[in-house]
């Protein structure tokens, strides 16, 4: 199933409370229970003025659906094609 990156920009993002993300995290796995299981939330980075999510979805659609759903941004929706760490330098 492919991968999807999102770039959410959220100003501020950065100085969100334990609570706030705690709030938007519950809003998103509400709505990716009624979504259903084709759609995974992956992981999470919060930084200054932007969240970037790791999803696996059948499209980049279900995933601007449950942005639109929780009310959050999706700026940018990118297919992640490959993944790389320090070990893939030893496969070669």
């Amino acid at each position: 199933m492919p991968k999807y990156l999102i770039e959410r920009e959220v100003a501020g993002a950065g100085r969100l409370s334990d609570g706030e993300l705690a709030a938007m995290s519950q809003k998103s796995c509400s709505v990716l229970n009624d979504l259903g299981p084709a759609i995974q939330w992956v992981q999470s980075y919060v930084t200054d003025d932007h969240i970037f999510c790791t999803y696996i979805a059948p499209n980049a659609e279900i995933v601007r659906e449950h942005a639109r759903r929780a009310g959050f941004p999706a700026n940018r929706i990118t297919a992640v094609r490959s993944v790389i760490d320090p070990t893939t330098a030893e496969n070669h």
